[in-house]
């Protein structure tokens, strides 16, 4: 009865955490779209939130110094212009078109669009030696750039102008990812917790995919978004793509695990092997010298 309630109350608290993520993942969306409206200076909006969420780091990073009474990591101003510096920028400029593209383009196009950061999150992967050319990374390649061609294809709330600062955004948070996973795993810079799995227990892209399916049904019903069949369609064909490469991330991780749990397990029996063997022959000998004496 002990475990089955403690299991029931693990259930109950992801299932809570998920409700909060996809409640401020889908809000934080409708808000910008909001914002951008009632205050058509995206920019400076962009600006000060950024300025808001460097005070609340800020806050927590001396309340948290202030209960474990250790200090935290820091970087040198070299380090921080060198490998923080570029992923900040990047990050800055993904969110800053992203809330710009807002004024020309409806909810759906820029969910739709903003998917395709995958396709340059995989393809900086490569540049970078992150991950390996294979033939199940061209497929979904194919199916994310084909099904958003798709979806976009006589589009009729298409704008070109808000489509461009979307893409635009994706390729920088491409790269914006990208460094973003370089920097922290980095373990001379003292991060590596950071991307941690025993700090984070999910991975945002296996929730992207329900995630853009609640984002797109309620900017049909709330915003009065208009998608074709032939959008749909498209739509679908992305979220293979997107499908897949979550499943293949997965089946990886898997695989790395179970390699570094079998090489675990079998250096330790060897070590005690080897070490019973040389303190057996060394027993052998002490014998035989006795024997001879």
């Amino acid at each position: 009865m002990g475990a089955g309630a403690a299991a029931l109350g693990r259930a109950a608290l992801a299932a809570a955490l998920v409700l909060l993520y996809y409640g401020f993942s889908i809000g934080i969306t409708f808000y910008n779209k909001w914002l951008v409206k009632s205050f058509p200076f995206p920019l400076l909006a962009t600006l000060l939130h950024l300025l808001l969420i460097f005070a609340l780091s800020a806050l927590f990073r001396a309340l948290a110094r202030c209960r474990s009474g250790r200090p935290r990591a820091t970087l040198s101003w070299a380090d921080c212009l060198r490998r923080a510096a570029p992923a900040a920028l990047s990050t800055s400029l993904d969110i800053g078109l992203s809330n710009w593209s807002f004024l020309y383009v409806t909810v759906s196009l820029y969910t739709m669009t903003k998917s395709s950061a995958i396709l340059f999150i995989l393809l900086f992967s490569l540049l970078f030696k992150l991950e390996e050319m294979r033939v199940a990374l061209v497929l979904v390649v194919l199916l994310i750039a084909g099904g958003l061609f798709m979806f976009t294809y006589k589009s009729t709330q298409f704008n070109t102008q808000g489509f461009m600062l979307v893409l635009c955004a994706s390729f920088l948070g491409g790269i914006r990812w990208t460094l973003t996973q370089i920097l922290m795993q980095k373990a001379e810079l003292g991060l590596p917790l950071s991307v941690s799995e025993k700090l984070f227990h999910f991975h945002e892209a296996g929730m992207l995919p329900c995630l853009e399916i609640c984002i797109l049904l309620l900017a049909t019903r709330l915003l009065g978004d208009h998608l074709s069949l032939l959008n749909w369609l498209g739509f679908a064909v992305c979220l293979s793509g997107i499908s897949l490469h979550v499943i293949l991330k997965a089946i990886n991780t898997k695989g790395e695990k179970t390699l570094n749990l079998n090489e675990e397990a079998s250096s330790d029996p060897d070590l005690e092997l080897l070490l019973h063997h040389t303190e057996h022959g060394e027993e052998e000998e002490d014998v035989e010298t006795i024997q001879q004496h």
